[in-house]
C-alpha cells in the first residue's frame, strides 16, 4: 500500500473484509449457459476464491433474453449439476436476470419466472435507451405479486435523478454492482452509483463477475473507508 492509499484511508477491496459474510445476489457463476463462466472447473475455481474473501451466500442469475432463451428447466438441470459438484460452505441459489423484451412478457404472462430472494425477480435493460413500455412491465410484474429487483440501474445512460426518484416512489428496488464503485465500468458511472449509494437508493449488492480474473481484478481495486461503510448499511433482501 503506498503513502497516498494510506492517507486517503482507501485499502483493496480485499483487504476491507466486505466480503466476509457477502451475499452476492447477481453474479454468472452458472457454466455455459450464458456470456458468463463457460466451464464447470472454472465456476468451482471461482466459488474457491469466493469462499476463500469469506463469502457466504450466492445467487447465480444467468442471462435470459431473446439472444440468450434459456429455459428454466435447463437452467435448473445445470443449477443442480453444479451443486452436486461443489463441496464447499458456500449457500449457492438459483435465480435469472431478465432482459425486458419480448421473451420476458412470454415467460411473464405464463409465470414461468425464476425468483430471487423473498419473491423478487431481477431484470435489466438495455445501457442505452429504455425498452418499450418500460414503466408499465415493471408494473404489470408487480402486479402480479413480485418484488422488482433492477439490476445495475447506475449503468443506464437514459436514466436521470427524476427517473430514479420515480422508479422508487413505484416502489422498484435497485440492485447495486460492488464492480461500478471501483470504476470497472469507467468513470461516469461510478459517479452515478456512488451519488445513488450516498442517497440510499440500493437494497442490495452484487458483482456481475463473468470471469474468474474479473472477480480478481475486483478484489485488487482501492476503495474508500466511506464507500465501504455505506455498502454496509445496504437493508439486502
Amino acid at each position: 500500500m503506498g503513502l497516498f492509499d494510506i492517507f486517503s484511508g482507501k485499502k483493496t477491496l480485499k483487504q476491507t473484509g466486505i466480503l466476509n459474510g457477502f451475499c452476492d445476489n447477481h453474479i454468472h457463476l452458472l457454466p455455459g449457459v450464458d456470456d458468463g463462466i463457460q466451464s464447470m472447473d472454472d465456476a468451482l475455481e471461482l466459488l474457491g476464491i469466493m469462499e476463500a474473501a469469506g463469502v457466504k451466500t450466492v445467487w447465480c442469475t444467468p442471462h435470459i433474453m431473446e439472444d440468450i432463451p434459456n429455459k428454466t428447466d435447463f437452467l435448473k438441470m445445470h443449477f443442480e449439476k453444479l451443486k452436486s459438484l461443489y463441496k464447499g460452505e458456500i449457500e449457492l441459489h438459483l435465480a435469472a436476470e431478465y432482459m425486458i423484451d419480448s421473451l420476458f412478457q412470454e415467460r411473464l404472462e405464463n409465470d414461468d419466472l425464476l425468483v430471487h430472494a423473498n419473491n423478487h425477480v431481477l431484470v435489466e435493460s438495455s445501457t442505452v435507451s429504455a425498452p418499450y413500455g418500460f414503466k408499465n412491465t415493471l408494473k404489470e410484474l408487480m402486479h402480479k405479486g413480485h418484488y422488482v429487483l433492477l439490476a445495475h440501474p447506475e449503468r443506464y445512460r437514459f436514466l436521470e435523478k427524476k427517473d430514479y426518484a420515480e422508479l422508487k416512489q413505484m416502489k422498484v428496488r435497485f440492485q447495486l454492482n460492488l464492480t461500478s464503485l471501483l470504476g470497472l465500468y469507467g468513470p461516469a458511472v461510478k459517479e452515478k452509483a456512488e451519488k445513488l449509494l450516498s442517497e440510499g437508493f440500493y437494497e442490495a449488492v452484487g458483482t456481475d463477475t463473468h470471469r474468474v480474473k474479473r472477480w480478481q481484478q475486483m478484489e485488487e481495486q482501492k476503495i474508500s473507508k466511506k464507500i465501504i461503510k455505506q455498502i454496509s448499511e445496504i437493508q439486502g433482501l
